[in-house]
């Protein structure tokens, strides 16, 4: 059975990126809710705010690039794990050209940083589930059985599985990881089982947190030395009855983050920052 990650959820750094004007009108997105721009930056900030004063992290911004959209959305060029970078190529082609700057900023990390450049591969870090043991990865509309495999080369310490994602955008649509060996689930069918495939493929038990709403289950987990556990998720004002759920995890220091405007291009709490634990290579 594949060990808990040493520090599994310690996190020292945090790659953002601001948000481009652009977003509001020609962002990618499932739906056709209209995004206020001012609001997107205001809680965007926020965001920021939370990773950088709140916990303490050495946050790297990067700037807006109002020819790349979706930008903001950080999490899906690149997936980092331990020391090693994966630069991906996303699935949707407007958004390849995000990489060059997580590239850089990761290489003025010191990472090990690694480049898809398998042509018929695709892979959005928004589909890429880490649980400290071993990675799931969603097979959906944007990431491809090519770009698993890759990304299983890419990290060879652990087992990778693929999961198919019929619907919703990426498999973090729906699910993130709430704690050591906790997996924060939505309710709905597809949801449940995606999960179930992942309790079949998976030779260690994980316990779950399941949600009433399928987006309230993207969270983000951290382990920090001066905080203990902490995790940022959906606010009272979203989804009231997930937030209830979120508030039994009595060991963990809570953040309420609001993601109302970002939602709406299908943006997540885990789409918007790249964590990464520099300790152990200083």
């Amino acid at each position: 059975m594949a060990e808990l990650m040493a520090g599994f959820g310690i996190f020292t750094h945090a790659v953002v990126r601001a948000v481009p004007r652009s977003l509001s009108t020609e962002a990618l997105r499932t739906g056709n809710l209209e995004v206020d721009a001012v609001k997107a930056q205001q809680e965007h900030e926020e965001y920021v705010t939370v990773l950088k004063h709140r916990l303490g992290l050495e946050v790297i911004e990067l700037p807006a690039d109002e020819t790349l959209p979706d930008c903001v959305f950080v999490e899906d060029p690149a997936v980092v794990c331990g020391d090693t970078a994966l630069i991906t190529r996303p699935g949707a082609e407007s958004r390849r050209g995000e990489t060059e700057a997580m590239k850089r900023a990761l290489t003025e990390l010191s990472l090990n940083v690694v480049e898809m450049t398998d042509e018929t591969a695709t892979l959005d870090g928004g589909d890429v589930l880490f649980t400290g043991r071993e990675f799931f990865v969603g097979l959906s509309k944007r990431t491809n059985q090519r770009g698993a495999e890759i990304l299983a080369d890419t990290f060879k310490d652990y087992a990778v599985s693929t999961v198919p994602v019929r619907q919703g955008l990426h498999l973090k649509s729906f699910c993130s990881m709430a704690g050591p060996d906790l997996i924060a689930i939505g309710s709905s069918e597809h949801a449940q089982k995606a999960l179930k495939i992942m309790q079949q493929m998976s030779d260690h038990k994980y316990d779950k947190l399941t949600l009433p709403d399928d987006l309230a289950a993207n969270c983000i987990y951290m382990n920090l030395p001066s905080k203990g556990h902490v995790l940022l998720h959906c606010t009272p004002e979203e989804f009231p009855e997930s937030a209830k759920v979120f508030e039994r995890l009595k060991d963990h220091m809570l953040i309420p983050v609001s993601n109302r405007e970002k939602v709406k291009v299908d943006g997540a709490l885990t789409c918007c920052s790249v964590l990464i634990n520099k300790k152990s290579q200083m």
